[in-house]
């Protein structure tokens, strides 16, 4: 009887081995930080106004940079001033190959160099690339010396990228990097930028999802629907809409999309987003619209508005000022004429 029960035992304990396991998923943390490291608009006088935008995010535990800014020396002199470690980064995602979002990148790698970046894989992009040996046609009737790698070419073609030795990490399709953490990948069919990679940031919280975008090339309605088969509750969404050379019509638009459809709870715009944007954005949205000029720290929580000193503050004189400054020496497809209007 010993003996059955024993052997019955080891069975038991053998199939259950092979049974999953269920495991509560680890809850989603409560807050994300986010920290303006560059833009053309701001109160902070002790920073610098510049076309472009840069971002640090705290989430998990983890201290994420988005995107680089414009111009290295402004980033180095803002992260200074907001005593900020950019030495002390767990990753950085760079959003599109545009030079006002990476041109920092000089800056950040002399000082971090082996931090690991994640940007768009994009067909011999600067990021860097690879294409697989098979890519083109081939004609075995030449001779060696008239064929590619003597017509032996490697099964993957590397190609470099404008920063040698960086880590970068491509990125061709929406993916979740660490837990919470996805990047949302899409390519844009706008005029201008058509076929142009750009990764958004989306962190999971418990209210809903936080988005950090850097100028929303293929199109803000796009980027929160790829956001809702993460989580249809969009919490908030912080950066750069590209609504700076839109009309009434579509800034009116913009508002009913985000408000009405996707019902995203706070907006946090910057950048690119454009002054009028900005404005019919702080109408629609009210106390749920967060100022977030250079140098504000805007706390996301279940909510934010209660966590953010500067509350429903839109732009004032001396912020439109700085921001056409800057718009007019800016390298963001020729909108520096618009600065003249």
């Amino acid at each position: 009887m010993a003996t059955r029960f024993s052997l019955a035992l080891c069975a038991w304990i053998a199939l259950a081995a092979l049974l999953p396991i269920a495991r509560a998923a680890p809850p989603a943390p409560d807050e994300a930080v986010i920290t303006v490291l560059y833009d053309a608009f701001g109160q902070d006088a002790s920073l610098r106004k510049d076309w472009g935008y840069a971002a640090l995010i705290e989430y998990g535990g983890k201290r994420i940079l988005f995107d680089t800014g414009n111009d290295p020396a402004v980033l180095e002199h803002n992260a200074r001033a907001l005593k900020i470690d950019l030495e002390r980064l767990d990753f950085v995602v760079m959003s599109h190959r545009h030079g006002d979002h990476m041109g920092g990148l000089a800056h950040l790698l002399a000082i971090n160099p082996k931090v690991p970046i994640y940007a768009p894989k994009e067909g011999f992009g600067v990021y860097g690339a690879d294409l697989p040996g098979s890519f083109y046609r081939k004609d075995p009737t030449l001779p060696a010396e008239r064929r590619y790698y003597d017509g032996a070419p490697p099964a993957t073609l590397k190609f470099g990228a404008a920063w040698p030795g960086a880590d970068f990490r491509l990125v061709e399709e929406t993916t979740q990097i660490a837990p919470g953490i996805h990047l949302i990948a899409l390519v844009s069919d706008k005029a201008g930028t058509r076929e142009l990679r750009e990764l958004s940031l989306a962190l999971e919280t418990g209210s809903g999802l936080v988005l950090v975008v850097g100028c929303s090339h293929p199109g803000l309605d796009r980027i929160v629907a790829a956001a809702a088969a993460i989580d249809p509750r969009v919490h908030l969404i912080a950066g750069g809409f590209h609504h700076v050379t839109a009309d009434d019509a579509a800034i009116a638009a913009l508002g009913r999309l985000l408000h009405d459809q996707y019902r995203v709870a706070y907006l946090a715009p910057g950048h690119c987003t454009g002054e009028p944007t900005f404005s019919a954005l702080a109408r629609v949205y009210g106390e749920h619209y967060l100022y977030a000029g250079l140098g504000n720290r805007l706390r996301i929580g279940a909510d934010p508005a209660a966590l953010v000193a500067l509350g429903a503050r839109r732009l004032d004189a001396e912020d439109r000022r700085a921001y056409r400054s800057a718009l007019a020496t800016g390298d963001d497809h020729g909108h520096a004429h618009l600065a003249q209007h």
